[in-house]
């Protein structure tokens, strides 16, 4: 969803009166930065020197990504609670319980945030006061995709092998499609295309309006990796050690690059100088050709990235499991040009969830239970 977008949004329906702080603007609507995930943030800050603002403990593992909308962050957590947090002082706002840990990350509009947990249920709440708007009950294994927000339609995929289409005001069905697998995959969506990947080895071109296929591309092994749309290319990762660059009118494959290891990671998308960054189980980041797949440069973060890395500036952010010993776990700031670790921040647990970058902050999550928020020193 672009800035203009959202604003209408605001227009059509109206949040309440919400206040935006001066610090804080409202940019990153869901995982990834929006329905395409291009994770990225076009106008914050690089982080030179990152300190410490503040910390807030949830009493769970945190791979959820924070959503920050009108200085309200919002995360979830395996504490089986969806957080809203000033996003600012890291003050508790509101938290609302489920039955079910909540790993997917939220994402907002309209006035509400929308989630799924592993009660088997999705969400929508007030995004002011945590008040439920409505639910919608899903088959058994939980939700832990995602959901995209577009022209007033949630789209999510979920472990009973489906993906669905509810309108965000009502939670009203408007599709369903299987596929055949779980799905932990996010959706990314774009001119009425919706692609996701499955455990059944595929990522499935949907179309928006009616849940038809329009292409399924065959992989060689899960694909819990979350897809980017950016033009006419479909970019995925999967458990085969590839990443992969896909026609998104066809489904046919343009290119495959080989990493060395299991790709969960997701990519983000750097379309100004034809750049995609993903990481991968061989420890590794990769910058690749978004037109040919080719490598750029690889860094290794001495452990699995299964988090997705997020662009600033020069920058490329993205958390590491670490090797163990002195090293269990770090967010990493990734120089752009060559590939270098500018800095790395021990947290002392693995990072899986993927940073959220906004003016000079920087928040995410971390398997200590913990989400913090960085700033310049």
């Amino acid at each position: 969803m672009t800035r203009c977008a959202w604003l209408l949004s605001l227009m059509l329906f109206p949040t309440g009166g919400c206040q935006v702080s001066p610090d804080v603007e409202p940019q990153w609507l869901g995982f990834r930065g929006g329905p395409t995930h291009p994770g990225r943030s076009a106008n914050a800050q690089p982080l030179d020197t990152p300190q410490l603002a503040w910390e807030f403990d949830t009493g769970g593992t945190v791979e959820s990504s924070p959503t920050i909308v009108e200085g309200i962050l919002y995360c979830g957590t395996f504490a089986d609670h969806l957080f809203a947090l000033d996003a600012e002082h890291g003050t508790e706002r509101w938290r609302f319980p489920v039955k079910g840990l909540v790993r997917a990350s939220p994402s907002v509009a309209h006035g509400m945030v929308y989630f799924g947990a592993d009660d088997n249920r999705f969400y929508a709440l007030d995004a002011q006061t945590g008040a439920l708007r409505w639910s919608v009950e899903l088959g058994g294994g939980g939700e832990q995709s995602s959901p995209a927000l577009v022209d007033g339609i949630c789209y999510f995929g979920a472990f009973d092998h489906a993906v669905y289409a509810v309108d965000a005001r009502t939670g009203e069905l408007r599709w369903k499609t299987m596929t055949g697998g779980e799905i932990l995959s996010s959706p990314a969506v774009a001119d009425g295309l919706l692609a996701i990947g499955s455990r059944d080895g595929s990522i499935y071109g949907l179309d928006t309006a009616t849940g038809a296929e329009r292409f399924r591309f065959v992989t060689n092994d899960t694909v819990w990796c979350s897809p980017a749309i950016v033009s006419d290319l479909v970019v995925c990762g999967s458990d085969d050690g590839n990443v992969y660059g896909i026609d998104a009118h066809s489904g046919a494959e343009r290119w495959r690059f080989a990493t060395g290891g299991t790709v969960f990671s997701s990519p983000a998308i750097s379309p100004e100088d034809d750049t995609l960054y993903i990481g991968s189980d061989d420890h590794h980041v990769y910058a690749l050709s978004l037109a040919d797949g080719q490598e750029r440069w690889r860094c290794d973060l001495e452990g699995r990235v299964l988090g997705t890395p997020a662009i600033v500036g020069n920058h490329v952010y993205v958390g590491g499991e670490g090797s163990g010993g002195p090293k269990p776990g770090a967010l990493f700031a990734i120089d752009r040009t060559n590939g270098s670790v500018v800095w790395r921040y021990e947290v002392g647990a693995t990072v899986w969830s993927s940073p959220t970058v906004i003016g000079d902050s920087l928040w995410f999550g971390a398997h200590d239970g913990k989400i913090r928020r960085l700033v310049n020193r």
